[in-house]
């Protein structure tokens, strides 16, 4: 809420021609709450090159994928295994090591998650490391605090699984792979093999009655589709999105908003929902689902730009130095 409150402030403020009071409340938002969906809006609205609803499909921006960290935990063999990817032999090691596994330390749950992260266990690895922000000694909370000012924490709280798939099919549907990233994240955090209680498959959560319309449209068979793979799965997804922002004369609000309610929704909210400014639009979403949905791809974009591209790390960089001051 402090965020999303924080936002708002900046952009009442605006509206009562008090720029400068508008100016440090959205400072505030970057400053303080670098890793929220509200800091990608503070940003946008302060200029800076981080992509708004109708232009981030479009952008292409630099990335730069993560190297491994060294884990906090461990022995100095687990460590040299982990780094030189060796995880089998690492993830032995560390489990003849790691003794009392129901009362990990923070730096041990952290290392966990990495591990998990490496094994492509994706949902757990992101869910344990996530889950350190619920600590709650004092020193337990100092120790996340701590850990939490690295980027390495957010990187892995963000990973950048099948990097290569993402920038091959986004490059061919001409789509932010960012913002297929994130989209990604928050539909199945890139589980390959999983299904909704629905059907929809794989890691774009596409369902197969969707794919197999999709299929001819690319001059492909649906009887050699697999989606549970995660070439084919990401094929056909992209190709959905870029069908969705077509849609929409490219504006991405909308463009995710129908991934995940459909068109007939998004095209009824258009003529009930009376604001035209964008911001206002998301909290008009009547379907607190697709609300929340939309925040939190858009949240999961941002926070990939942020860690993974060197221009906004610099900028973020800037922000958090000035707020310590």
């Amino acid at each position: 809420m402090a965020p999303r409150a924080s936002f708002w402030v900046g952009k009442w403020a605006t509206i009562l021609g008090k720029h400068q009071e508008a100016h440090t409340a959205f400072d505030y938002v970057i400053s303080h709450y670098p890793q929220s969906y509200y800091a990608w809006r503070a940003a946008n609205i302060l200029g800076m090159n981080v992509g708004d609803f109708n232009d981030v499909r479009s952008m292409n921006p630099e990335i730069v994928p993560r190297q491994r960290p060294i884990p906090p935990a461990g022995s100095e063999t687990f460590k040299e295994l982990y780094l030189l990817g060796q995880d089998r032999d690492a993830y032995l090691e560390w489990e003849a090591a790691f003794v009392d596994q129901n009362h990990p330390t923070v730096a041990e749950q952290f290392t966990a998650g990495l591990i998990k992260l490496a094994q492509g266990e994706n949902i757990s690895g992101i869910d344990e490391i996530s889950q350190l922000e619920d600590r709650d000694t004092p020193q337990e909370k100092a120790e996340y605090l701590a850990l939490s000012q690295q980027s390495i924490y957010w990187q892995a709280r963000y990973p950048f699984p099948y990097f290569n798939d993402i920038q091959k099919w986004s490059a061919k549907r001409q789509i932010n792979p960012l913002l297929v990233m994130a989209l990604m994240r928050q539909e199945s955090r890139f589980e390959a093999k999983i299904k909704s209680p629905v059907g929809a498959t794989g890691l774009m959560q596409l369902m197969p009655d969707t794919a197999k319309w999709i299929a001819p449209q690319i001059n492909t068979d649906f009887k050699t589709i697999n989606l549970e793979n995660p070439s084919d799965n990401i094929m056909l997804g992209t190709w959905y999105l870029d069908h969705t922002h077509q849609q929409y004369g490219n504006n991405s609000l909308l463009a995710i908003a129908s991934y995940n309610a459909g068109p007939g929704n998004v095209n009824k909210w258009l003529t009930t929902i009376p604001s035209s400014d964008p911001d206002e639009f998301v909290e008009e979403i009547p379907f607190e689902e697709t609300r929340n949905y939309v925040r939190q791809v858009f949240g999961n974009y941002w926070n990939y730009l942020r860690l993974y591209n060197p221009e906004t790390s610099r900028l973020i960089a800037r922000y958090s130095s000035q707020s310590v001051k």
